[in-house]
């Protein structure tokens, strides 16, 4: 073995007196720095480890965070859709620091007359405007749907000093709140309930003219805490609209008054069935606990068609009670269709649970549970068992939004029941993102009010691998022969935004309310991102734990990006830094090419560039040991008879060399290269990433090599690699399988395909 090693030593080493040339023309091609840069470390980026938050990624030995529960009492008035509350609030102060103040999340202000949220933004008079947004921007009265503060209280029923700063209430203490202690208040308020389907607000109801009803979907009804952590002290920022929410874990005791023919869910297990429910009802409930295979109807449609004509008068009251959970919501209408579901989720049975008017049907009571119990399963796979009782889909037009153990879904039929393929998926998408987001922020409780790709990103990402899952557990509800049409995810489907107008794109890493396409900049790219370090960079086995690792290291805890960051290296032994930095820091591209193409033969002659090299370095020739020499094609040096032929066939010199040095048996195994070709590849992307190549040969064989990203970090415009093959090489193809999202393919190929033009492809598309 060793003498076949110092065979290809030897007959290889003009390959290193040529690189070693070539090297020194790497150094001087390369920008100052701008190699290093790429793949240094991000100790300028990211914060310093600390006793808090570990090196490691993982919550420090002096983590904490804080607790603010709640006990309410919320009356849903339905004729004039306004809603009344009090709450006791009793908030634990378990950091370090003393706090003189609190502050409380005042999210309706948002759509108080005078809110400053409607000034933020530039506007420019419209060439043409439907009748309703014209009449919502110059005709309307502006709607008033702030909170109106009736009273704030100490425990003792002494009133608190507060101060409004829009969408931020800081409530002044008597006396300071001393670490390790908690105090109790009192907060009364009341607001008007907006039409969430006028201006796409978060919650709100939506108005039925046929029957006169209302379906209300209710969050961010009631003064929450914000959350006071090691990062920021307080997360006081103002809601604008854009950048979501930053809520502390607590207990919820809530006490929920409608008309007594609506029909009630949301976060929490519900305390009084045997008053709200009915006979039937129950019935129905307990069967439900026992179908894992398709839902059970709770209430059912002629039931609500019957319930739509009538408006008690009566009240019931529905009492919630959730632990360890970081936001309430709820929903309440008569038109709810109800339906329920078992899921198996370790050896704990979860509730999937579907609320729609008639108005969404036959599409939800098809679809709507089995998505969610699919998401369920899938998240819980690559993370950790869904640990809350239910999971609640609620129809709501235009709607997407979510909160512990309920969310907001759009997706409606037309008026005859019949719907598209785009709306059925819109749908099915719809319900597994949010639900999905009670993993990501609802128990991975990051910070969406600053860092929004931390929830919709991750999210996204996940909803990706539920969806293509959801077409393997349901083939029925996908065209044959096809895999789910998932929007995004898929690196194809980010290139047209990563080479767009780059003075409309941000990094990743910028808050919410400061990017120009918030769709793509928190969702699809960091999605994107995910999938291809998942898919190309790092494999799944290697990143599916380190994943798993991160959400089990921060459920129901406060993570921060670089906690995310860190637990991914920490966990799969992957130096990422290139990674994170180009994609999540810059608003840089993936574009990697083929440059040049050269080809060999061996000669046993000194070429003219071997001439040329040893004449400037002042040394003969006729002094080197015998050598094997590669001769460029389309130089003096090239005979075109060579090519093809063995190595030893050419060089006597190498035939008398292996010859002496090994036996016939090892000459028998030994296989020589008989063509010889030097191939450099482009990066004209700032974004490394791996090199994935696909070689094609003569005889029509393919080979396929990724070589790993860090082949760039000498060079980030170019690199070149020596190929010694048996087979003649005829082309070379840069990410076959558009794994990367590279945002240039006409310099992917040699020899160089032909690009179609835009004429001739809207011929074809057309013709066809």
């Amino acid at each position: 073995m060793y003498q076949i090693k110092y065979y290809f030593t030897t007959l290889l080493f003009v390959f290193a007196t040529m690189l070693s040339a070539q090297g020194q023309e790497v150094k001087e091609k390369a920008e100052p720095h701008g190699n290093v840069n790429k793949f240094k470390q991000m100790y300028e980026e990211f914060a310093t480890p600390n006793t808090y938050r570990s090196a490691s990624g993982a919550p420090g030995p002096d983590y904490y965070q804080q607790q603010a529960d709640y006990k309410m009492d919320v009356t849903l008035d339905d004729k004039n859709a306004k809603l009344y509350g009090e709450e006791t609030i009793t908030y634990t102060n378990n950091s370090p620091d003393d706090l003189n103040y609190l502050w409380v999340q005042l999210d309706q202000n948002v759509r108080t007359k005078d809110t400053k949220s409607n000034l933020r933004n530039g506007s420019r008079a419209p060439m043409a405007s439907t009748m309703e947004n014209f009449a919502g921007s110059f005709v309307k009265e502006s709607f008033d749907g702030g909170f109106n503060i009736e009273y704030v209280k100490a425990a003792n029923g002494s009133a608190l000093p507060y101060t409004i700063n829009q969408t931020m209430m800081r409530i002044d203490l008597p006396e300071t709140l001393k670490s390790k202690t908690q105090v109790s208040f009192s907060i009364k308020w009341n607001y008007n309930i907006p039409d969430h389907t006028t201006d796409r607000a978060r919650s709100g109801y939506e108005y039925f003219p046929e029957d006169g009803n209302r379906a209300y979907v209710i969050a961010q009804f009631f003064p929450r805490m914000a959350v006071y952590n090691d990062v920021e002290g307080w997360q006081n920022h103002q809601f604008w609209g854009s950048g979501e929410f930053a809520l502390p874990f607590g207990n919820y005791d809530v006490n929920i008054t409608v008309p007594a023919d609506h029909i009630l869910d949301g976060t929490g297990e519900l305390q009084n069935m045997k008053d709200v429910f009915s006979k039937d009802m129950m019935k129905r409930y307990e069967a439900a606990k026992k179908s894992y295979d398709k839902p059970v109807v709770i209430v059912t449609q002629a039931e609500v068609e019957a319930a739509e004509k009538g408006f008690s008068d009566k009240t019931k009251t529905w009492k919630l009670k959730a632990e360890n959970v970081r936001d309430f919501a709820f929903a309440s209408s008569r038109k709810f269709i109800w339906d329920m579901q078992a899921v198996k989720l370790g050896n704990r049975d979860v509730m999937a649970i579907s609320m729609y008017p008639k108005e969404g049907n036959p599409l939800w009571e098809e679809y709507s549970t089995k998505a969610v119990a699919q998401t369920l399963k899938s998240y819980s796979d690559h993370t950790f068992d869904y640990p809350y009782p239910k999971a609640i889909s609620v129809h709501a037009k235009n709607q997407g939004m979510e909160y512990p153990m309920i969310c907001w879904n759009y997706g409606r039929p037309e008026k005859d029941g019949t719907y598209s393929d785009r709306v059925k998926y819109g749908m099915i998408s719809v319900i597994i993102h949010e639900v999905g987001h009670n993993f990501f922020p609802m128990i991975v409780n990051s910070d969406e009010r600053q860092w929004g790709w931390m929830d919709e990103g991750l999210d996204t990402f996940m909803q990706y691998i539920a969806e293509q899952e959801f077409g393997v557990s349901f083939p029925e509800a996908i065209a044959p022969n096809e895999k789910y049409p998932s929007r995004r995810g898929e690196p194809s489907k980010i290139v047209n935004y990563m080479s767009g107008d780059q003075n409309y794109i941000s990094p990743i890493m910028s808050n919410p309310e400061n990017v120009y396409q918030l769709g793509n900049n928190a969702y699809g790219k960091p999605a994107t991102a995910l999938n291809i370090l998942r898919e190309t960079v790092m494999g799944r086995e290697l990143f599916d734990h380190a994943f798993k690792t991160y959400a089990n290291r921060w459920k129901f805890k406060h993570p921060t990006p670089e906690d995310f960051f860190r637990t991914m290296e920490d966990a799969s032994a992957v130096d990422l830094d290139w990674f994170w930095r180009g994609w999540f820091y810059t608003t840089n591209v993936v574009d990697i090419g083929v440059g040049d193409v050269k080809k060999y033969i061996v000669t046993d002659k000194p070429t003219k560039r071997m001439k040329d090299m040893m004449a400037a370095r002042n040394q003969n020739i006729n002094d080197l040991p015998a050598l094997v020499y590669l001769a460029e094609e389309g130089t003096e040096d090239y005979d075109e008879s060579q090519k093809g032929k063995l190595p030893s066939d050419i060089s006597t010199p190498l035939k008398e060399f292996m010859m002496d040095n090994m036996t016939a048996a090892e000459r028998a195994t030994v296989k020589e290269p008989k063509f010889f070709y030097e191939i450099t590849f482009t990066k004209p992307g700032g974004i490394p990433m791996p090199l994935i190549v696909e070689y094609s040969y003569a005889d029509g064989s393919k080979e396929n090599i990724t070589y790993p990203p860090e082949i760039w970090r000498m060079n980030d415009k170019e690199v070149t690699r020596m190929l010694a093959l048996q087979k003649e090489l005829v082309g070379v193809e840069i990410d076959p399988k558009a794994e990367t999202a590279d945002i240039d393919t006409s310099n992917n190929s040699w020899p160089k395909k032909q690009q179609e033009s835009d004429f001739d492809q809207f011929k074809n598309t057309n013709n066809n």
